[in-house]
């Protein structure tokens, strides 16, 4: 079993969604011997926003329209998160941050390192408040996990992984995918949205027999 996972480090569905799918893939391990390998692709809720991002009120008031909107739709994933074990902490987040350098940071990285990065991502953003967009933030990030190479400050303010980021947002484009996550199984089935465990579980199981 294959799974290819699009999503951005900044939106909370996108945790939860992953949160979901490796309880999936935990619960499918208990059902059968198939392996399975999930491939991490890039996608930007907005490509458009600068280098530096915006603040955090601002973006979501637009966005939700209205003060009010936005809190009731940030205590809705919050409550979300907590039901499948994970913590966002939306009083600390205060910019919404561009997150193309973060997508590079992914990419430079063995792909056996990306989930791990991607977490930690996800937990410094939406625990920690942290500004991904900044490369001293994301220095940070790999010195915890153990991926701080000599070299790779140095990439990544070249701009070097651009070119694989470039790449999942133009395959994401050609598959038509407006909203993440989105998730792929054997290149046959996808799921737009962030699924039960279980739902997606079954969909595996549907996959694999070809139903």
């Amino acid at each position: 079993m294959h799974i290819d996972l699009y999503s951005d480090v900044v939106c909370p569905w996108c945790r939860i969604g992953k949160q979901n799918l490796f309880r999936a893939i935990e619960l499918w391990k208990e059902k059968t011997d198939e392996p399975v390998t999930v491939t991490y692709h890039a996608y930007q809720l907005d490509p458009n926003l600068p280098e530096e991002g915006r603040a955090f009120d601002d973006v979501m008031t637009r966005k939700m329209g209205g003060p009010e909107s936005m809190k009731r739709a940030m205590e809705q994933v919050t409550r979300a998160g907590a039901a499948v074990g994970v913590t966002f902490r939306f009083d600390l987040v205060s910019r919404m941050p561009n997150t193309r350098l973060a997508h590079r940071f992914v990419a430079l990285l063995p792909e056996e390192r990306h989930a791990e990065a991607v977490e930690e991502l996800f937990r410094a953003y939406f625990e920690e408040g942290v500004d991904v967009a900044q490369l001293s933030a994301i220095m940070s990030i790999a010195e915890r996990i153990g991926v701080n190479t000599p070299d790779l400050e140095k990439r990544l303010a070249s701009g070097e992984g651009g070119d694989s980021v470039d790449a999942d947002l133009q395959k994401a484009q050609q598959l038509g995918i407006t909203g993440v996550p989105f998730v792929i199984f054997n290149n046959r089935y996808a799921l737009s949205g962030a699924y039960p465990a279980e739902e997606m579980l079954g969909l595996m199981s549907g996959v694999n027999t070809g139903v």
